[in-house]
C-alpha cells in the first residue's frame, strides 16, 4: 500500500490505521494533529480510522511556545 505522508511518498507493507502509523513512526505521546485527505481525524477515532492504498496524510506536531 503507498500512502503520501506530509507530501512524501511512503510504502507501507501492510493496511493500518492511523494509531498503527503513529506507532510506526514512534510518534507516541506526542500531541498531533493528523488530516487525511484534507480532513481532520479526531484523536477519539485513529484507532479506528484505517488507511487505504493512495490516502494523503498530513501529521502535524503541536508545539508550545510564548
Amino acid at each position: 500500500m503507498n500512502i503520501v505522508l506530509n507530501g512524501e511518498k511512503r510504502g507501507l507493507d501492510d493496511a493500518l490505521t492511523l494509531r498503527g502509523l503513529i506507532d510506526r513512526l514512534e510518534l507516541n505521546g506526542k500531541r498531533l494533529a493528523i488530516e487525511v485527505n484534507e480532513e481532520v481525524v479526531p484523536r477519539s477515532q485513529h484507532s479506528e480510522y484505517r488507511l487505504h492504498d493512495g490516502d494523503r496524510v498530513e501529521i502535524v506536531h503541536a508545539i508550545g511556545g510564548g
